[in-house]
């Protein structure tokens, strides 16, 4: 494991207490930082808590994304918790069913836009002041390549993970001369418990678009995840980095 130091910094990783989430909060704290996961499930929460600590400072919050009282209150705690927060991994997410786009149930649709998009923007809506107080920051957004290209039969999750690119691009701007650089990466399939969500012809589908023939690896997410939450990434934002195997073309 190639090493980048996080040390003295705080981190916040929304959905953090599996998968991707789970991958990401244990590089962050094998690179120094203190990590709060943030989940919707408590037990969950204290389980992953209980198989981070041996890496690091770990702290959890309860809190659902998508409610702004309760994400104000989970970074007052964390705040409360940690002293400050440096780095925030907007990570969190629901696959959404599979439907043709004309068949989509609407309150489905937007249970998947409400997570995957507006959750996001709370977040950033809470933390972002905080950062700013400081003079320093990092966030990265956990897109896909969906957003990108479009998945049939996936058309909230895809909508949502655009808007995520939409939303990562503007607000890199707006931090650009305030020492926060915002930017978000772009995976495809990688095999987490998202997975049981969809159907298996939609897996075969998105997996046949992987030139390197197999899925990405949560590890791997991690390691991409801790340069962008690093001072090392110092000079870039509103940036989309692709995790994809080969699928992404532009």
């Amino acid at each position: 494991m190639n090493q980048i130091d996080l040390s003295g910094r705080n981190a916040v990783v929304t959905g953090g207490a599996r998968g991707i989430g789970y991958a990401i909060a244990q590089r962050l704290l094998q690179s120094g930082a203190s990590v709060s996961v943030w989940d919707v499930d408590p037990e969950a929460a204290a389980e992953a808590k209980a198989g981070l600590s041996e890496h690091g400072t770990v702290d959890t919050q309860t809190v659902e994304l998508t409610d702004a009282d309760a994400v104000a209150a989970a970074t007052e705690g964390t705040i409360s918790a940690l002293g400050h927060i440096d780095i925030l991994c907007n990570n969190a997410g629901i696959a959404g069913g599979n439907y043709k786009t004309w068949e989509y149930p609407v309150e489905e649709f937007r249970r998947v836009i409400d997570v995957d998009l507006n959750a996001v923007f709370i977040c950033c809506r809470a933390v972002v002041p905080h950062m700013r107080e400081r003079g320093y920051g990092r966030i990265i957004n956990t897109a896909s390549i969906a957003g990108k290209e479009g998945n049939p039969n996936a058309s909230a999750y895809s909508a949502a993970k655009a808007g995520v690119i939409g939303l990562t691009k503007s607000l890199g701007k707006e931090l650009a001369p305030d020492g926060i650089c915002v930017n978000c990466f772009t995976p495809a399939v990688i095999q987490t418990d998202i997975l049981k969500q969809i159907t298996q012809q939609h897996i075969d589908y998105m997996l046949s678009k992987i030139p390197m023939g197999r899925f990405g690896e949560v590890e791997e997410a991690g390691a991409l995840v801790a340069w962008l939450a690093s001072e090392d990434c110092s000079f870039t934002t509103g940036g989309v980095f692709d995790l994809s195997g080969g699928r992404a073309t532009y």
